[in-house]
């Protein structure tokens, strides 16, 4: 993928999940293996989402969460056992019950992108398992972080694979 982020424009996104790979992530190639990369963005995704009013308890506070609709993942550079790594989360748009997010997994050792996770994720009423409408307040504060992410410096590479509906 060309044109990514560089690590000192993505510097201008929140941390999320700051951490050291472990000795146990490792796979039979010697790097992070592909479930924690998957893993790790995904546990990072659900950390930001509280910057928008969706605590990570949400389903068993409100009766609300959130399902993955779609990803598309790019490795770009390998995470290796005691590399720092930090996730960064852009919030591109939303529809009436969904969103479209980037999650990068920033190696902060050798300051790079590792790796990006492009996903659309619904909103859903957990007694019906039925997608719904986002709630007002999180939908206000979705807009506000999509309009403070579009005014960066820097445009999003996306896949083209997906888009919101």
């Amino acid at each position: 993928m060309t044109n990514q982020p560089t690590y000192d424009e993505l510097q201008a996104l929140p941390v999320h999940l700051p951490q050291k790979v472990p000795a146990a992530f490792e796979d039979v190639n010697g790097h992070l293996n592909i479930r924690h990369y998957v893993g790790i963005a995904s546990e990072g995704l659900d950390e930001s989402l509280t910057e928008v009013g969706i605590p990570q308890q949400w389903p068993t506070i409100s009766g609300e969460g959130v399902f993955t609709a779609e990803h598309h993942m790019s490795y770009l550079k390998e995470l290796r056992v005691g590399d720092r790594l930090s996730v960064r989360v852009r919030l591109i748009g939303r529809s009436e019950r969904a969103a479209h997010v980037l999650v990068y997994l920033v190696d902060e050792t050798r300051q790079q992108l590792s790796y990006v996770m492009e996903e659309i994720f619904l909103h859903v009423d957990m007694e019906s398992r039925r997608t719904a409408p986002w709630p007002a307040d999180v939908a206000e504060a979705m807009d506000k972080q999509i309009a403070e992410h579009k005014a960066l410096a820097w445009e999003p590479v996306l896949s083209g694979a997906m888009q919101l509906r």
